[in-house]
């Protein structure tokens, strides 16, 4: 949670409501203009110093491990355990973006006329701006800052106004690692540090983790602006669809993994189970008891809980009233969502079954809410699965080789998965989405490919040429 007042930000714990950290919102045009006086030589370090560098701060995120993980835990709410995975993906970072930037840009060369040669190299874009989200507000900033740096970039990182604790503790470890002044900045504030940062003429990348409608937002101030490179990565409606499987106690496992992770605060988690009418009862038979099981719990309490709070009230509230608007419009609570204590920001998981609503609402709401519709076949699951404006991730639980070969073919989405959770994506691989999840710069190991811009040469020693045809005698 935060409160603004007299340009501080302050930051609190949802959990106890106890203050975190307060900060002055940031000046834009002066962290630019030190951006872009640091980006020269930075850019002309060789790349292996750049590595060196990186190595550094990964080193310095090891050592403050602990801490930065019980930060996380306090300002995102995340229970302990889950907030030291984010830590440990925030190291493994590093190494991950080397390989990639050496597979994804490494140089090329090709023969060319007259015995030259041509090539193909890599430049970085310049000075770039971070805008972080608030439910993974280390790793997911730094699976863009990383890569940027790496391609010789300089950087601005405005984390979200929700967790700026976190954001200025990752900050501090790249000043821990020696950056040189101006190469990695914090820049503090809220949507109008954002849109500052944006539209700023010094800024010659905006890349970009959050909801759909700042996205677009984005996209449309920018669109004007071919120059700029636009990296969007956006949430979604996500689909996971449940056919014949024996293994219904593993599906309802996946479910809930996919549905409730994070508090459901996860642009990939599942919104929509969609189930085939022959597996739905068996399946509720084991889904709802599970369900009721989790923990949601304060993040630092013992035993750990699966869960802990959203974000904030404001957030708690906006969830509430929309599965109320559910039930409202024909939907039939399964587990209903619940708020313990309306101080405070703890929701129950809620699932509700949206079949009878006719227009459901293709929105992401952004928490455990889960929403089941159920279809007749395979292929009404397909259907509905892929009505959708967003597409980010799906999955599918149950069914042979063949029926995920049909439903890999026809789901719009950049992350497929087969028997296993619409949140598991590999390091190895993109991460992105279509339509309203993303604009084709998919992010993690791909994140090299927007980091940096491709140069084709041909290039000789001394100069030769002829001309053949065309001239006097």
């Amino acid at each position: 949670m935060l409160n603004v007042s007299d340009n501080v930000l302050i930051s609190y714990d949802p959990a106890t409501g106890e203050e975190l950290w307060q900060g002055k919102h940031g000046d834009v045009d002066a962290a630019v203009s030190a951006a872009r006086r640091a980006w020269p030589s930075w850019a002309a370090r060789p790349l292996t110093n750049r590595i060196e560098m990186v190595s550094r701060f990964a080193n310095e995120v090891r050592a403050e491990a602990d801490g930065l993980a019980e930060l996380i835990a306090r300002e995102a709410g995340k229970p302990l355990w889950e907030a030291r995975t984010e830590v440990e993906a925030v190291i493994n970072k590093v190494d991950i973006s080397v390989n990639a930037y050496a597979e994804r840009t490494g140089k090329k060369k090709l023969d060319s006329g007259l015995n030259g040669t041509a090539s193909v190299r890599h430049k970085p874009h310049g000075t770039m701006a971070v805008l972080g989200p608030y439910n993974f507000p280390a790793h997911l900033p730094n699976g863009h800052i990383i890569p940027a740096l790496i391609a010789g970039n300089v950087v601005l990182f405005k984390p979200s106004e929700k967790t700026p604790a976190v954001g200025a503790a990752l900050v501090e470890c790249f000043r821990k690692a020696s950056f040189p002044e101006g190469v990695v900045q914090l820049v503090v504030g809220g949507p109008d540090e954002g849109k500052a940062l944006v539209a700023h003429p010094g800024i010659d990348g905006v890349l970009f983790t959050g909801s759909a409608n700042a996205g677009i937002a984005i996209n449309r101030k920018l669109a004007a602006n071919p120059g700029k490179i636009v990296a969007l990565e956006m949430g979604g409606n996500n689909p996971m669809v449940v056919t014949k499987t024996p293994k219904l106690k593993d599906a309802a496992v996946l479910i809930v993994q996919s549905a409730f992770t994070t508090a459901g605060q996860r642009c990939t988690a599942a919104r929509r189970l969609i189930v085939v009418d022959s597996v739905y009862d068996a399946l509720m038979d084991e889904l709802v008891p599970l369900t009721k099981k989790l923990i949601v719990g304060d993040p630092l309490s013992e035993p750990q809980p699966f869960m802990g709070p959203v974000i904030d009230n404001e957030t708690a509230d906006r969830l509430s009233e929309s599965f109320l608007a559910l039930v409202t419009a024909g939907g039939k609570p399964i587990c209903h969502l619940r708020r313990p204590d309306p101080e405070k920001p703890f929701l129950t998981p809620g699932i509700i079954d949206t079949t009878d609503i006719e227009d459901r609402p293709d929105i992401e709401l952004f928490g455990p809410i889960l929403q089941v519709i159920r279809v007749p076949d395979l292929d009404s699951a397909i259907t509905e699965a892929n009505n959708t404006r967003f597409g980010l991730s799906a999955s599918l639980i149950g069914g042979s080789p063949e029926d995920y070969g049909r439903f890999w073919a026809n789901i719009r989405a950049g992350i497929i998965n087969w028997n296993r959770p619409t949140n598991g994506a590999s390091s190895g691989a993109p991460f992105g989405g279509i339509g309203l999840s993303g604009n084709h710069r998919p992010a993690a190991y791909y994140a090299a490919d927007y980091c940096a811009y491709p140069v084709a040469s041909t290039e000789m020693e001394q100069p030769r040429a002829t001309i053949g045809v065309g001239l006097k005698d």
